[in-house]
């Protein structure tokens, strides 16, 4: 497990990854940036920090999780999304970063 720091479009999560995570995480492979959006849903027990840019406050410990729906609908062949939601501020609510969860189609 790495520790890494993951950019959302509201903020960062500091998560331990592992090494797949860390690679599926970075978007460019030049560039030494690493995204939330390009990962499945974290364990928020793999979580050490938070930072949200909407009320400019840094937490300990995990974000908070909202699932926005289950949808469980064909995105692509072979792949159903089967859920999306959000990583969310504790103070404010503003959302962090989202997430997608998808299964392979049997």
């Amino acid at each position: 497990m790495t520790e890494i720091q993951l950019a959302g479009s509201g903020g960062w999560i500091n998560a331990d990854l592992t090494d797949e995570q860390v690679i599926k995480s970075k978007l460019v492979p030049n560039i030494d940036k690493h995204f939330l959006s390009s990962l499945e849903k974290l364990d928020t027990a793999k979580m050490s920090k938070h930072f949200c840019k909407q009320c400019d406050s840094e937490f300990d410990g995990p974000t908070q999780i909202q699932i926005e729906e289950q949808p469980n609908e064909a995105v692509a062949d072979g792949l159903i999304l089967i859920e999306r939601g959000q990583y969310t501020c504790h103070k404010c609510n503003s959302v962090i970063g989202e997430y997608r969860v998808f299964q392979k189609k049997e």
